[in-house]
């Protein structure tokens, strides 16, 4: 059995690594480390939960201990997709380092200027940093990047497929061609690889298992749901309160905005909840991080910033309240869980838009996923009924009608059927009106001393309540869900504009 002191790692490096608990290599680290040590260029992939991080930190340890750095030109640069991924990184130099004094600066957005300038005047033999904050210390003339040796590349399919591609360009023309480039990924597709190789000579491709292929530790099981919001929430509810064994779990959204909405719509449920998205200033992102991991709060709700290489070891469960656009991403989400052996579960909310998105991972995980409980089809009837949902269709068409012609309600000749449901539409009408009246009455107080007061919408009251109300009142509030903040505004109905969303602040314009 092959162990880190087969690797040719230096002693100071295997002391930190057995005070670390470790004694024998993951196949990544077995594989990448003693090429590592020869300075040849390396494209390693593996299943994510592998110890890709350890494979390039620990080489650059032992390579690091002859030399010393220049003040303003670091030896070695780490590019990293996130801020986490980044803070992460330098934490696995503080531990595997303990016994090297080497400098270690992280550059990352949402952290003063000032300080990191400090640290690259001592000198940086490690660079970690985003592409975007590295720039931006060169072109304040606060880098120097020609004594840059090692350049790693991590998580390479994101860095490339996310839009970096232009500034590693500028970055990798920075830095002599005589360095030792490392990319480390859990995925490959063979366009991400066409970049890859324009930035790696003769490099020595380090693959422990099939791209993008998922730990077989963790369970995986597809959930049908609703397209509607409100009843996919519900639907995430009921599988998160079905899980007797939860201990913490991360849920994933392909939007920021509905990282939000799935916030507060399980904040008000009851559940230990936080949130993660890119919006969030730095500060706020690491104590929300430090707090699931101290198991202050039992469910994070985040988008994809969380889905790439952060180490959270003890993540039991995860939910993908989204099918993830790219196929990529959900090897990724999904391996936020059953690391290091553990075993996990993963559990994917599909609707019926969703089929496309469903047969791309399945074809690149080269796998079919289990139902849980029976696929799309086997889905009770949504809230909303087809008579109903018809009805308040052609009712809106007559109310279009009328008012491009301006008739009265008073003055037309109808048929007896026609005429009840138009009563029933417009008593309907009035119940939406009723409940709206008392959010939209500040609005109007906060904007009158910025325009003069529109004319007040005369709203025809019902002469006494009668049971027909008060049942189409109940239909109705079906139709609404009530952790939207608010009722939904008349015209929209359940698909509502985000701009609609935004509550104007007061003050002048």
């Amino acid at each position: 059995m092959t162990t880190f002191a087969d690797l040719g790692l230096s002693q100071k490096v295997l002391s930190a690594v057995t005070d670390a608990g470790y004694t024998v290599p993951t196949p990544i680290q077995a594989g990448a480390i003693p090429f590592a040590l020869q300075r040849r260029d390396i494209c390693g992939i593996a299943q994510t939960g592998t110890g890709k991080t350890a494979s390039f930190v620990l080489p650059m340890l032992t390579l690091l201990e002859k030399g010393r750095a220049r003040a303003r030109m670091p030896r070695t640069l780490i590019l990293e997709p996130t801020r986490e991924l980044a803070a992460q990184v330098a934490e696995n130099f503080e531990k595997y380092g303990k016994n090297h004094k080497l400098n270690v600066a992280l550059l990352i957005g949402g952290v003063s200027f000032d300080e990191q300038n400090r640290k690259l005047e001592r000198g940086a033999d490690v660079l970690i940093c985003t592409p975007g904050r590295l720039l931006d210390h060169c072109e304040r003339g606060k880098l120097l990047m020609t004594g840059v040796e090692i350049l790693v590349i991590d998580e390479a399919d994101r860095m490339l497929d996310m839009g970096f591609i232009p500034d590693i360009e500028r970055i990798a023309k920075m830095i002599p061609f005589t360095r030792q480039t490392l990319f480390f990924s859990a995925t490959m597709p063979p366009e991400i690889q066409k970049l890859a190789d324009r930035f790696l000579q003769n490099p020595e491709r380090i693959e422990v298992s099939l791209p993008s292929s998922t730990a077989t530790t963790v369970t995986q099981r597809l959930v049908a749901a609703h397209n509607k919001d409100y009843e996919k929430r519900a639907t995430l509810r009921d599988v998160i309160k079905a899980q007797d064994d939860l201990k913490n779990a991360i849920i994933f959204c392909n939007r920021k905005k509905d990282v939000a909405d799935l916030f507060r719509s399980l904040e008000r449920h009851g559940f230990s909840v936080g949130a993660l998205h890119g919006d969030m200033d730095q500060r706020s992102r690491t104590t929300m991080l430090q707090s699931f991991r101290d198991g202050e709060i039992q469910l994070l709700v985040a988008s994809d910033v969380a889905a790439r290489g952060l180490d959270l070891p003890d993540v039991g469960h995860v939910f993908n309240f989204d099918v993830p656009i790219h196929a990529e991403d959900y090897v990724h989400r999904i391996g936020r869980t059953g690391r290091a052996g553990r075993s996990g579960k993963a559990f994917t909310l599909v609707t019926r838009s969703d089929t496309k998105y469903l047969d791309a991972i399945e074809k690149l995980i080269d796998k079919k996923i289990e139902w849980l409980d029976g696929d799309i089809s086997a889905l009770p009837a949504p809230m909303e009924s087809q008579e109903s949902g018809e009805r308040a269709r052609k009712g809106r068409g007559s109310r279009d009608k009328d008012r491009s012609s301006g008739s009265s309600r008073g003055r037309r000749s109808e048929s007896a059927p026609k005429a009840a449901v138009e009563a029933e539409i417009e008593t309907q009408e009035e119940v939406v009106v009723e409940a709206t009246a008392e959010n939209v009455a500040p609005e109007r107080e906060r904007k009158s001393d910025r325009r003069p007061a529109a004319p007040a919408r005369s709203v025809r009251q019902p002469s006494q309540p009668s049971p027909a109300n008060d049942d189409r009142r109940e239909r109705r509030s079906r139709h609404r869900d009530h952790d939207d903040g608010g009722p939904t505004p008349v015209g929209f109905g359940d698909d509502i504009p985000a701009f609609m969303l935004i509550v104007a602040s007061a003050g002048k314009v």
